[in-house]
């Protein structure tokens, strides 16, 4: 029972000690790199905009967005330095052409069903008796006052 108290005190302070010591590892190699920004750096902030860098002094970086346009930064908020050569706006279009080309097989599939066959799933008021069937521009001036709760 005495040895207790020790092992318990232990089993809880070593794991924050190796916490606090992981902590400061991550948040030194972070300032190195803030510090080791240069000129020509794709960086990404902390927010998720991408940029690259165009000037550095010791507390803010410049980055052009897009062309011709620099914003400036606090050298803080620089989250990494990107080393892929891929653009961003490249991935957003090869995953637009993805969904286009998934769409495309859909399309396929269902031309491929005779014209009459349709699933449930797509034509849900088939199930469903009409409600209305008079179109809205036969509606008379009593019908729209009575729907509209006007005398």
């Amino acid at each position: 029972m005495e040895l207790l108290f020790p092992l318990l005190l232990v089993a809880l302070l070593v794991p924050m000690f190796l916490g606090v010591r992981r902590q400061k590892r991550e948040a030194e190699k972070v300032a190195s790199m803030q510090e080791a920004l240069k000129i020509g750096d794709r960086v990404t902030t902390t927010s998720g905009l991408y940029g690259t860098v165009v000037d550095a002094d010791e507390t803010t970086v410049d980055l052009e967005i897009a062309e011709d346009v620099v914003t400036t930064w606090l050298r803080a908020a620089i989250r990494d330095v990107r080393t892929d050569e891929a653009d961003p706006a490249d991935a957003t279009t090869e995953a637009a052409e993805t969904s286009a080309a998934s769409d495309d097989v859909v399309a396929e599939a269902a031309s491929d069903r005779p014209a009459t066959e349709k699933p449930a799933a797509e034509n849900p008021a088939a199930d469903k008796p009409a409600e209305n069937t008079r179109p809205a521009a036969e509606e008379s001036a009593e019908d729209t006052a009575t729907r509209l709760g006007k005398d």
